[in-house]
């Protein structure tokens, strides 16, 4: 018993020093892991149409070279056409800022005067002042700084890198991914190796089902709410809607976000109601197919991956690698989520927890 103990310490000291000097490595070379990584992603991604390809009759070298051919005509067009549009849309919001900021201030300006009414220490001359100058300045320097970054980031050594080697990457791990996963396995230690297998498969479907699902979700929202807004004419409306559809795989946080700034720019850039209420009306009707047709078709109830889970990995992620961190954040909460609910069930059934 005293041999197995050791044997079973040593093993576990073997796969935590091995875990730690990944974790290592991946924060040593977090600045040129970035197109790496976003390969493997998309690998991933876009296994299931490599392997359907595949039953066709097709070999793993055309199938993959096929997948990625359709990937770039459809997504490379849709990217320059969105790219476009949102700096057209913030390029005339610039301009118009300070009408908006004035037709604002109008409109608040009874309620400001009720403050002041109400509590004679309350200097409505001085919030008018901070509204007229500093948001203004502040959202023109935002705003300059997001159409600069969306028309001038392309320059960039990291963008270039995510354009040039991404899709090769991609490309070699979508054709070589059957092989990486025979390599693995035949490296998987003998005695636990159906264990290891099974926590596979289900961290597979834990990620197959968020990933892949709630990515489809958040395009078909960024998509849905992109054009509704800009139906509507609300400006900044395409960028407003694309980033709440991207972050709507935290639930609500992305609708809500997205309302209450859509709701914000068309109260200043509208004098009328019947547009705002077009606004309620597209997030309105977002969250009603989100909630009853695409979630249930796309994502399921079985991912297990808590909102409040999500959001940690997110801002742990951020803090510790950046936008690398970002990109690796859910697939991370996936595994761990995977990996403690298998070590609670095994301590659920150990002498540990069972002793009395």
């Amino acid at each position: 018993m005293a041999e197995l103990t050791t044997k079973n310490n040593r093993s576990w000291m073997f796969w935590l020093a091995l875990f730690l000097l990944f974790c290592y490595l991946v924060y040593i070379l977090k600045s040129v892991l970035l197109p790496f990584v976003a390969g493997i992603i998309i690998g991933y991604l876009l296994d299931p149409w490599v392997r359907k390809f595949n039953k066709m009759g097709m070999n793993r070298t055309l199938a993959t070279t096929v997948v990625m051919i359709l990937v770039l005509i459809i997504v490379i067009p849709a990217l320059l056409l969105l790219i476009g549009v949102i700096n057209d849309q913030i390029g005339r919001f610039l301009a118009a800022l300070p009408q908006y900021i004035s037709a604002l201030i109008k409109k608040i300006e009874p309620v400001i005067n009720d403050l002041q009414d109400k509590f004679p220490g309350f200097d409505a001359d001085r919030i008018k002042a901070y509204l007229k100058g500093n948001m203004a300045n502040n959202l023109k320097f935002l705003g300059k700084i997001t159409q600069s970054i969306i028309s001038g980031s392309f320059a960039v050594m990291n963008v270039i890198s995510l354009l040039l080697i991404t899709p090769v990457v991609a490309f070699y791990m979508l054709r070589d991914w059957d092989g990486f996963v025979k390599k693995i396995d035949s490296l998987l230690p003998r005695a636990s190796k159906n264990s290891i297998r099974q926590q596979a498969k289900e961290i597979d479907r834990t990620l197959a089902g968020f990933i892949r699902g709630q990515l489809s979700v958040c395009l078909i929202l960024g998509t849905f709410y992109s054009v509704g807004l800009y139906l509507v004419g609300l400006e900044l409306g395409v960028l407003v809607g694309f980033i709440a559809g991207l972050i709507s795989f935290i639930p609500y946080v992305g609708s809500i976000s997205g309302f209450v700034i859509s709701l914000g720019i068309a109260f200043a850039q509208y004098d009328s109601l019947i547009p705002i209420l077009q606004v309620i009306a597209v997030f309105g009707l977002g969250q009603f197919l989100e909630g009853n047709f695409l979630t249930p078709k796309l994502v399921g109830d079985s991912i297990g991956l808590h909102p409040v889970w999500i959001m940690f990995a997110l801002l742990a992620g951020g803090v510790l690698l950046g936008f690398l961190g970002l990109m690796i954040a859910v697939p991370t909460a996936g595994i761990l989520g995977v990996l403690i609910r298998h070590a609670i069930d095994n301590y659920k059934h150990s002498s540990l927890y069972l002793a009395k």
